[in-house]
């Protein structure tokens, strides 16, 4: 049971950290930006899409990993040069409609250009295998990397957000957009680089999820839901926040779906044990944020803006 435990918790972290790569860049383009990108999951699907491609032309799992996210970054620049810079200055209700069209538009243009057949990726050789954890579970090797990733980008991100000055415009910005804009900095240009910044995060998460599940059109859309569920219970536009929330989502997202079924066996007769089971699983992420929310209204660690 010990093993059982620790493996779902594994598996539960492992999916926080693809929840965080998606929601880091969702919540700094709606904590920055003040822009609602409801397409931002379809840059996750842009770079799974890239990565199986480019792999199966170069047979390089690494060469597509690194190439995926230039077309991630030019996929993104493209739409926020043509539609998102557009929606700045108007309410949420137009950003959420023009950006809900975006995602029709990016999912048939995938769908006329690679079809609606699944692409499956091989976890690469090297990174094939298990690896024994504290004598007590064999976890795949490459989810263990894909955790290490997620652990890297946010102390990349934390070093940037918190020591940089690029940083520095970013939570100022975040705080006080029109000060920031009032002494020099280029707002524009800040915007362009925050969106496609928050794309490559999505579109790296793309890429990691290759070998774990198919690739196909409409993939980052249920995702994104959950990535919003982070963001709203980590506190919008605070990159400490989106890694909390991540990872308490993915935990208790798989640990529900791995044991409420058992849970309730002990106390219901089988048949509607499974039948609450499913729904109850499901709903069990959404009655967290409920619960956080009447606590915490703003999120667990909500970053202050000026009025």
């Amino acid at each position: 049971m010990t093993q059982l435990y620790l493996e779902q918790l594994l598996n539960g972290i492992q999916l926080g950290m693809f929840l965080f790569l998606v929601s880091a860049g969702l919540t700094l383009v709606f904590g920055f930006m003040n822009v609602i990108n409801l397409a931002h999951g379809s840059l996750f699907m842009i770079g799974a899409y890239a990565m199986a491609l480019i792999s199966g032309m170069t047979g390089s799992f690494l060469l597509a990993l690194i190439l995926s996210l230039p077309v991630v970054a030019l996929s993104a620049w493209v739409i926020e040069v043509v539609i998102i810079s557009r929606l700045y200055t108007r309410d949420h209700l137009d950003q959420v409609l023009a950006t809900f069209a975006l995602i029709l538009f990016i999912n048939e243009g995938t769908t006329i250009l690679f079809g609606r057949t699944p692409l499956f990726l091989d976890v690469p050789p090297l990174l094939s295998g298990s690896v024994s954890l504290f004598g007590v579970v064999s976890y795949p090797l490459y989810r263990i990397t894909i955790i290490g990733a997620g652990l890297a980008v946010a102390l990349i991100l934390w070093i940037i957000i918190a020591k940089t000055r690029l940083g520095m415009q970013i939570r100022a910005g975040t705080t006080n957009r029109e000060t920031v804009e009032q002494l020099g900095v280029n707002i524009t240009r800040l915007n362009t680089m925050i969106f496609v910044a928050g794309a490559m995060f999505a579109g790296f998460a793309g890429a990691l999820a290759g070998p774990l599940t198919s690739v196909e059109v409409g993939m980052g859309e249920n995702l994104l839901i959950l990535c919003f569920v982070c963001i709203v219970i980590g506190g919008i536009g605070s990159i400490r926040g989106a890694l909390l929330g991540a990872i308490t989502i993915g935990v208790v997202d798989t640990m529900g779906r791995a044991f409420v079924p058992d849970i309730l066996v002990k106390f219901l007769n089988p048949a509607a044990a499974s039948g609450i089971s499913a729904g109850l699983s499901s709903m069990l992420i959404y009655l967290l944020m409920i619960v956080v929310l009447v606590v915490r209204p703003t999120g667990l660690f909500p970053v202050a803006r000026g009025s």
